[in-house]
């Protein structure tokens, strides 16, 4: 029987898929396909309750964010998604680490629509990079309301085209700590409530 236990035990210490080799990828894959097989919410995008808050991920394929792991003298460190579904809005957030007094953050803030009960499409709007102090980074809630709030941050901070700048994802696991989904790029995303 698989179970959500089997699924964790699979990525321990996989550092989100950077320590994963193939053979663990294959086994990953298919302790999360067994995992949505048993999906307790049959149209997650709808629960918003169980949707909404902040997300720290797991594991993922995704090359997108395994690469942010690259820069020199940088390590990756906590990656959350935070989803506020009263206005549609989703925050991309991976920390950064590495000299000290100059650790980074690199955030992506996105509107979601939902299209069925559990796809929803996503439109990139605002991309912002920038080092932990000079924006006083203390949290991912803290962050958020700085951006909601329309604040000025001393940042690499832009507009994206969202109409290029588009994807969907498709929940395919939801409970009360773990959500599994699948991106338009072939990603796989394992999350635990924050």
């Amino acid at each position: 029987m698989f179970t959500k236990a089997t699924l964790l035990e699979a990525i321990a210490g996989k550092n989100r898929g950077l320590l994963a080799s193939e053979q663990d990828k294959q086994a990953i894959l298919v302790a999360i396909a067994n995992l949505e097989d048993l999906n307790p919410t049959p149209r997650p995008v709808e629960a918003g309750d169980l949707l909404d808050g902040n997300w720290r991920l797991l594991y993922t394929t995704s090359k997108a964010l395994l690469n942010l792991d690259r820069f020199p003298l940088y390590k990756l460190g906590e990656i959350y998604q935070c989803i506020r579904v009263n206005t549609n809005s989703v925050y991309n957030i991976a920390e950064i680490y590495g000299l000290p007094l100059l650790e980074g953050l690199v955030s992506v803030a996105a509107k979601f629509e939902p299209v069925s009960g559990r796809r929803v499409q996503v439109k990139f709007e605002r991309s912002i990079v920038s080092f932990q102090r000079l924006i006083d980074y203390k949290s991912p809630d803290k962050y958020i309301q700085q951006i909601e709030a329309g604040q000025k941050l001393t940042a690499i901070d832009f507009s994206l085209n969202s109409n290029e700048q588009q994807g969907w994802l498709d929940i395919t696991y939801l409970d009360n700590d773990l959500r599994i989904g699948r991106g338009n790029e072939g990603s796989v995303f394992v999350l635990t409530k924050a």
